[in-house]
């Protein structure tokens, strides 16, 4: 039936811990070792990314900071600036109308020279018209 050989039987275990023993030193632990050292590059590796989201949250909260900040001296400049165009525009309608009503004041003198003249002319000429309506009358 079976025959075991004992010889063979040992050979065959020896052969096998040697294979193991050659496997174990040449395959599996640079194997291993290289898998580890790979998975510490990878955790060194996360966490620098790690880093660098904190550092870009940083810099976007920075970068936030600086528009918002921009954005309100732009808002001040911009209310600044209108201030003192209103301001340009009103002392400009002042001076438009001072200027209005100095010359309003002129005409209404000029005006007023020009009524009594008028008036002190009809009134030398009052007789003439006077002597034109009675000749007037006496002629109906």
């Amino acid at each position: 039936m079976l025959d075991i050989n004992p010889i063979l039987l040992l050979a065959t275990f020896v052969v096998f811990l040697s294979l193991i023993a050659v496997l174990n030193s040449w395959l599996y632990n640079p194997l291993f070792s290289f898998m580890n050292k790979r998975n510490d590059d990878i955790k060194k590796d996360l966490q620098k990314v790690g880093n660098n989201d904190d550092e870009i949250n940083e810099l976007n909260s920075k970068a936030q900071s600086i528009i918002t900040n921009a954005k309100l001296e732009a808002a001040a400049l911009r209310e600044k600036v209108i201030q003192d165009a209103k301001e340009l525009a009103d002392s400009k309608l002042e001076a438009k109308r001072a200027e209005l009503a100095s010359q309003y004041l002129e005409f209404e003198q000029s005006l007023a020279q020009s009524k009594e003249q008028l008036t002190s002319d009809i009134m030398s000429q009052v007789p003439l018209f006077k002597e034109a309506v009675k000749a007037k009358f006496s002629q109906i």
